[in-house]
């Protein structure tokens, strides 16, 4: 029996020693996980789609491409550029004349061709390279934010429909844009 208990602790010493060797040739290694969470978007409307004095009956129209009367829509961004983001700009059908104890409206429109998107901060007459020109402001591309200020621009244009009759005053509706990254 005694040479049963020896036996057994020399088995048990050798795997012992044959652990510690098989822990000591191991190396190990530490890496990181990392994230840069950006700053969300900031989005401005630096100026009002314009009409200005309109008569009643005459249909009015100011392009996208109208240096002073176009609106203009901004969506600034952080990190590098090109980071896509998707815009969705809530039109109104109607400007309201809230005067007192008086409401009226003026139909207002806008055509598949009444916003240009500009990735380099040119302005409506003069888009920078690359701007598309033409687009759909109910149907927006996603577009990546681009050059040295990490911006998109948006020009718009639209139509008012006054009646024959319309009532005098001052009109005006909401423009609402809405931007998010897309993760592209």
């Amino acid at each position: 029996m005694r040479h049963n208990v020896k036996k057994t602790l020399s088995l048990a010493a050798l795997g012992f020693l044959l652990l510690a060797v098989n822990i000591s040739a191991q190396e190990v290694s530490t890496g990181q996980a990392t994230a840069n969470v950006l700053a969300v978007l900031v989005v401005t409307a630096p100026q009002d789609l314009d009409f200005g004095d309109i008569l009643q009956g005459v249909v009015n129209t100011v392009g996208p491409n109208d240096d002073a009367q176009s609106g203009i829509f901004q969506i600034a961004g952080e990190g590098t550029g090109n980071r896509e983001v998707s815009m969705n700009l809530q039109l109104p059908e109607y400007l309201w004349n809230g005067g007192a104890g008086v409401q009226d409206r003026l139909p207002i429109a806008f055509a598949s061709t009444d916003a240009t998107i500009d990735t380099t901060a040119g302005s409506p007459a003069t888009p920078g390279l690359g701007a598309l020109a033409n687009q759909d402001p109910n149907n927006l591309p996603d577009t990546g934010i681009g050059g040295a200020a990490n911006v998109v621009r948006i020009y718009l244009g639209g139509t008012v429909h006054p009646s024959v009759d319309q009532r005098a005053g001052a009109y005006a509706a909401d423009i609402i844009l809405t931007a998010a990254y897309t993760g592209d």
